[in-house]
């Protein structure tokens, strides 16, 4: 316990710490191509990242829509189907409706959140790692977790845009193909996730990667974390972050019957 404590109190870059190097350091110093504060371009590189994954997820239930419609149709030319079978087909039809509905729904969420929420944390990690996984998978990356199970909730914007972030900037600087291991814990009330890189020992042809935006860096993270009021700690292969827990201010709603 005191040697963790020391870890973060040695190296810690608290959100106070962010904001201040980024008033001191002004608007064109360091790594400079853009504002330490842009927290702002910050979310729109790592949404245009994503689009290509948020796309899929919105188009994968409509896909299916339109198969199992010229499927009826061409049963329909052939001859009238049964009722029993096309009263099937049509429930199936509402049910991927619905399913096309809900994830347009969770992708929109992606980008215009409205009120924040609680997630518990594995819950909120495997979310942005299923998002992730087509893309690492084709660029040579395994995904690895230590995920308790644990009732601890943190703010799901905040976990999306700290832990996508960093597992896009470290990957985007990585030498490879790597093993990417994803640990969370619950520490002294915060919720400790590290992000660690490490070289593939067998050998894999990873598929040509062009990033249909810029690649993300560590100014981008640095930004994000500040806006959200979450720590770091960066390494050379590493990122550690400490996000507070999820503790809802707004009075309860009831839900509509």
């Amino acid at each position: 316990m005191h040697e963790r404590k020391a870890r973060w109190g040695s190296r810690e870059v608290g959100a106070m710490a962010l904001v201040a190097e980024a008033q001191q350091a002004g608007p064109g110093s360091a790594s400079g191509r853009r504002p330490r504060t842009g927290a702002e371009a910050a979310r729109y590189g790592v949404l245009r990242r994503l689009a290509p994954a948020l796309k899929h997820d919105m188009v994968v239930n409509l896909q299916a829509i339109s198969m199992m419609a010229e499927v009826l149709n061409a049963r329909l030319e052939r001859a009238s189907p049964g009722v029993a079978e096309f009263q099937s087909s049509i429930s199936k039809l509402n049910r991927l409706a619905r399913d096309a509905v809900m994830n347009c729904l969770k992708v929109a969420a992606w980008i215009e959140p409205g009120e924040d929420e609680g997630v518990r944390l594995k819950e909120g990690i495997e979310e942005c790692l299923a998002l992730l996984g087509t893309n690492f998978n084709f660029r040579g990356f395994v995904i690895v977790t230590e995920l308790p199970e644990s009732e601890f909730e943190v703010w799901r914007v905040t976990l999306r845009n700290l832990l996508v972030a960093s597992l896009i900037a470290l990957t985007d600087a990585a030498s490879g193909p790597s093993e990417v291991r994803v640990k969370a814990e619950v520490v002294d009330g915060f919720a400790e996730v590290s992000v660690r890189l490490t070289a593939r020992q067998d050998e894999f042809e990873a598929m040509p990667f062009g990033p249909s935006y810029r690649q993300l860096e560590w100014a981008d993270v640095q930004a994000l974390a500040t806006a959200e009021s979450v720590e770091l700690v960066r390494g050379p292969e590493q990122i550690v972050m400490r996000i507070p827990r999820a503790v809802p201010t707004a009075p309860l709603r009831i839900a509509p019957v």
